[in-house]
């Protein structure tokens, strides 16, 4: 294995440690989320351990490994020179598809809106560590065919995101929740492999975590306050888009060559 690419991987696990320990430190050690009136320590998580780790760290370290030689950039989800928009549409509508399959505890449009916010900024830190990051450096790794590789760093990005859910309040850090992650996991990275694009995979996987949001507000009577905007939460569903957008444009794709574009 050339060292560059050894390295490259022993810089994504760092990494994906790093953002399991923040989350831990700042969300499941004082269990962030289940405390509704912690709002300095919920602000405190998002911007930290998603926004700053999550996001911009994720997105810098996958430009040194790209620029480095470790990572070929098509494999991380940013091959294209732009996201693919006929595959951000199918993603969006594969995952309001099983949101429903799976029952919809709630059809009402804003409703389902107001979850999705809640849970974007930290879908967006969850694909780009476990599946751009990581997921994008083992590709490389496994041998075999295009297909035998995606496989290969399909299993072990699924299994990382599961295990990361360990640093979470309950009932995430239980055992079953996180061999069910796992599972909801390798659905991501099928997505994710044959995609070939972060932003599509984000709108997929985002609406895996809608249902439990949704549900978890059925259970607790609370969906009437979920039928009207909740501006704070479509306001940091929004900021956290722009700084991806912002961060990929300065930080990632600026590193592609001309020919990139081929790559559709």
């Amino acid at each position: 294995m050339p060292v560059k690419v050894r390295n490259a991987i022993i810089l994504a696990l760092a990494f994906y440690v790093v953002w399991t320990a923040a989350t831990f430190f700042l969300e499941g050690r004082i269990q962030t989320l289940l405390r509704p009136e912690a709002v300095f320590d919920r602000l405190v998580y998002v911007v930290v351990a998603n926004l700053a780790i999550g996001i911009v760290g994720a997105l810098l370290m996958l430009r040194f490994v790209i620029s480095s030689g470790g990572v070929n950039q098509e494999h991380t989800g940013f091959g294209r020179r732009s996201p693919s928009i006929p595959w951000i549409a199918m993603g969006a509508a594969l995952g309001l598809g099983l949101y429903f399959i799976q029952g919809a505890p709630s059809t009402n449009p804003m409703v389902i809106l107001n979850a999705y916010a809640q849970v974007f900024v930290v879908s967006v830190a969850e694909v780009l560590v476990c599946w751009a990051l990581v997921g994008g450096v083992l590709k490389g790794v496994f041998g075999g065919s295009r297909w035998v590789a995606a496989a290969g760093a399909a299993v072990v990005a699924s299994l990382l995101f599961g295990v990361y859910h360990f640093a979470h309040s309950p009932p995430f850090d239980t055992i079953g929740m996180v061999v069910l992650l796992t599972v909801v996991g390798l659905a991501t990275s099928a997505f994710f492999f044959a995609s070939r694009d972060v932003y599509a995979t984000i709108a997929f996987h985002n609406f895996l975590g809608v249902y439990g949001v949704v549900q978890a507000l059925a259970a607790a009577d609370k969906l009437g306050g979920y039928a009207v905007p909740q501006v704070p939460l479509l306001a940091t569903a929004i900021f956290s888009l722009l700084i991806l957008v912002a961060a990929d444009a300065l930080i990632v794709r600026r590193l592609q060559l001309p020919q990139a574009g081929a790559l559709r």
